[in-house]
């Protein structure tokens, strides 16, 4: 596989030249690098002014699966390093073969951004990645090949 799993360093900048952050610190993983042309994901990078608006709202779902009994721990966020560990360290990522994707996880939540070669890899690697242990849930946004507009937020158009 031509990419391999690890942390992604991006540009720093949005369109209005604000300063873009992963501010929480959630994990985002590069898993493969074989589309040609397909945009970076944007992932958790975000403006100081969308963490602010973020903040409260992050610290609500953190804790609502504790109060709510389906967590152990008293916050959803702190399952995410082991979730991206537990990613990064399997052995079998032939599924991500041909692709160009991006992981992020967030309070148990899994998304994955980027191009495939067909939705039948996507449909595989949701699979895949629901058989990691405590993933709540896992959102798909990819695009077939690298042309046309993603259904994702990209690092392009924060530029």
């Amino acid at each position: 596989m031509a990419g391999t799993a690890g942390l992604t360093v991006l540009p720093a900048k949005a369109e209005d030249g604000a300063r873009l952050q992963n501010w929480f610190k959630d994990p985002f993983l590069r898993m493969s690098n074989d589309i040609p042309g397909c945009p970076q994901a944007r992932g958790p990078y975000m403006t100081e002014a969308e963490r602010n608006a973020e903040a409260h709202s992050r610290i609500e779902r953190g804790t609502s699966c504790w109060m709510a009994g389906t967590c152990t721990e008293p916050n959803a966020y702190r399952y995410d390093a082991p979730i991206a560990a537990a990613i990064g360290s399997r052995e079998d990522k032939d599924v991500f073969r041909g692709s160009s994707l991006w992981l992020t996880v967030q309070r148990r939540f899994v998304r994955v951004e980027g191009c495939v070669a067909s939705q039948g890899q996507a449909e595989a690697i949701e699979r895949w990645l629901s058989r990691t242990p405590d993933v709540e849930r896992i959102i798909v946004q990819v695009m077939q090949g690298s042309g046309g507009k993603p259904p994702y937020r990209t690092m392009e158009a924060a530029k």
